[in-house]
Order: C-alpha cells, then structure tokens, then sequence
C-alpha cells in the first residue's frame, strides 16, 4: 500500500521535479537565460524595462488617442486608460513569451539531448521563471506609474503574482507540447506567432468584452488570456478581490493540461535524439 502511495506521489510530482532535485540546475538556467537575453547591450537590463514601456507608448497612441478607446471604469476617474492597456500587456507580455519560445526549447539546445543525463523535462521552467522575471519587472513600472497619476495602488496589487501562476500552469503545458512537437513539425514555431497575436487581439487586453457585440463575445471569453487579465485589473486597478473560485477552476484545467502535456513529452522523449 506504501509503495502504492509513494509511487503515485513520484507520478504527481514528477513535472514539477524543476523544483525539487533540480532546483540548482534550473535557477542557473533561468539566471543565464535572462542576462544571456541583454549581454552586449548597452542597456542591459534596463531593456527589460524600457522595451515594455516604449511598447506600451505605441499601444496608447493607437488605441487611446487614434482610435479613442475608453474602459467603463474610466468615467469614474480612478483609472486613466495608460494603465488599464499596461495591465493587459503585462499578461499577454508574460504568456507570448512561453509560447513563442517553447518550440525551441528542444530544438535550440541539441548538445542537451544527446547527454543522456541532462533532464530536458525541466526546460520549460527556467523559461517561465524567465518570463515571471520580465512581468515582475514590468509590474515595478506600472507601480511607479501609478504612484506618479494616483498616489499609492490598492494592496490587493500584491495578489497580483498569485493571479499569474494559474497561467504560469499553463504556460508549463504549452513548454512541453510545443517544444516536443517542434521536434518533428519545424513549422510550428511560425504558427506560435501568429497565435501570440490573435490572442492579444482577441483578448480583454486592448477591448472591454462588455462594449462588443453578444455574438463576438463568446469568442474574447473563450480567450485564456481575457479571464486572469480581468483578475489582474481587478486586484491592480480596481482594488478588488480576485475571483478565487474562478481562478482554482483555472489553476485546475490548466494543471490536468500540464499532466497531459508532460506525458506527451516524456512519450515522445525517446525519438528526439533521432531526429535532430
């Protein structure tokens, strides 16, 4: 019955092993991945502030100013329109960098695949923590800025990161299905694009769902991105607690995703090192 017990555990815990007995590993591939990114750049790090913030420039001009976009919440004078857009980029920023990326996972590291100890089921997590580096600093710059329109931000802004990590979840999932499937169909990665655009456009992140048509509405819901989007306004901007009992449903399809996807990936591990 032991062995029962602590054989489903191993099962369970398995594709969260990046954290377990290879924690070293991954925070040192996390550490190289984010300072590889701005090595030789004048900058630095700094790009890892001023790329968002000039992209969050361009997105105002558009939508705000060019096209006159306007939130509900808007009219009460709490918010302006600047941080009600950054918010949504914020989510999107986050999450088109796992699925941008995950295909080459596998692919742009052919010298791990041919060590026969390397863990290559851990590569999708140095990525998110990548990722969750590059939001946390955006999240720096949305505080500055609201402390200079506002004054202070609510604190339930703090529940932000929690709001992330249902997302997190699934952007483990997209890591090992995209990067295994890579292996075998190179075109996949121009369609991860493409589908990181249609969910920007698509999503809560530039439109409020509540201002479309009935029937275009189903569609920006279905969205993965619109829900956490509107949960990270709700704690960021509109002092709100988050719907605890929609992000536990999310946080559980995406893990059950996470499950299916790993197993995918381990399955088919075997012919990677054939193919490349």
């Amino acid at each position: 019955m032991s062995r029962g017990v602590s054989g489903l555990a191993a099962i369970l815990t398995e594709p969260f092993s990046a954290f377990g007995r290879h924690r070293s590993l991954t925070l040192e591939l996390a550490k190289r991945d984010v300072l590889g990114r701005y090595r030789g750049a004048s900058f630095g790090l700094l790009w890892s502030v001023l790329s968002p913030f000039l992209m969050l420039m361009v997105y105002t001009l558009a939508f705000g100013s060019i096209f006159n976009s306007r939130w509900p919440q808007q009219a009460e004078g709490s918010v302006d329109y600047t941080l009600i857009l950054f918010v949504g980029l914020i989510v999107h920023g986050f999450f088109a960098e796992c699925l941008s990326r995950a295909p080459n996972l596998v692919v742009g590291n052919p010298s791990y695949v041919k060590r026969v100890v390397f863990p290559l089921e851990i590569l999708p997590w140095p990525m998110l923590l990548s990722a969750y580096f590059h939001a946390l600093m955006n999240g720096l710059v949305f505080v500055a800025l609201y402390l200079a329109r506002f004054g202070p931000p609510p604190w339930t802004v703090v529940l932000a990161p929690l709001v992330l990590l249902p997302l997190a979840l699934l952007g483990a999932g997209v890591g090992w299905l995209f990067a295994s499937l890579a292996v075998y169909l190179r075109d996949i990665s121009q369609v991860t694009g493409v589908l990181a655009t249609a969910l920007l456009f698509l999503s809560s992140a530039l439109i409020p769902v509540e201002t479309l048509p009935p029937e275009y509405q189903f569609v920006f819901r279905a969205n993965p991105l619109t829900f956490i989007i509107d949960q990270m306004r709700a704690v960021a901007l509109w002092g709100q607690l988050p719907d605890w009992w929609g992000l536990g449903v999310y946080a559980g399809a995406s893990l059950v995703f996470c499950y299916v996807a790993y197993s995918w990936f381990r399955t088919t591990r075997p012919g990677f090192a054939d193919v490349l």
